[in-house]
């Protein structure tokens, strides 16, 4: 559901849009040393995100990502690429989050989603619920990151 793949442009899709089992690969993000640095110095202090020569005596044996930093840079890929801006509702949350490998400088991610459901709400019949299993790849197509994401859609038409 990519914009090569979905009839349907990103700014216009709906709860009807989301297909279940359908599977989207889109995005590219450089990682570079001064942003994970950065966002580290502000957000997730631990030297092995924030001190070079430190984090080559940790268990990662070099300066890795936040995985706070990966899900935001995973984020922001979504929302370019996946979500339609003012039909997106927002998420009610996430089911589960694993950070599997580390994200390094120079390392560049892209995201695949897969639709697991797609479900009118009952209560509120002009929108639903699209539950999706969502992975962040490096450039050797390595899982760095697996979130069970939430989000909540309008419907082209309520019933």
């Amino acid at each position: 559901m990519n914009d090569s793949t979905c009839a349907t442009k990103i700014e216009d899709r709906c709860l009807e849009d989301y297909v279940i089992g359908s599977v989207s690969e889109f995005g590219s993000i450089a990682v570079d040393e001064a942003q994970i640095i950065d966002f580290a110095r502000r957000f997730d202090p631990q030297v092995f995100h924030t001190d070079p020569e430190a984090a080559k005596k940790s268990i990662y044996g070099g300066l890795i990502a936040s995985g706070w930093h990966t899900a935001s840079m995973m984020m922001r890929l979504i929302v370019e690429h996946y979500l339609p801006g003012a039909r997106s509702l927002g998420s009610p949350g996430i089911d589960e989050l694993r950070w599997i490998r580390p994200v390094r400088p120079g390392d560049e991610l892209s995201v695949r989603v897969t639709v697991l459901e797609a479900n009118r709400s009952r209560s509120k019949p002009d929108r639903g619920v699209v539950r999706s299993f969502v992975e962040v790849l490096n450039q050797n197509h390595e899982v760095v990151l697996a979130v069970k994401a939430v989000n909540l859609m309008l419907c082209r038409e309520a019933k």
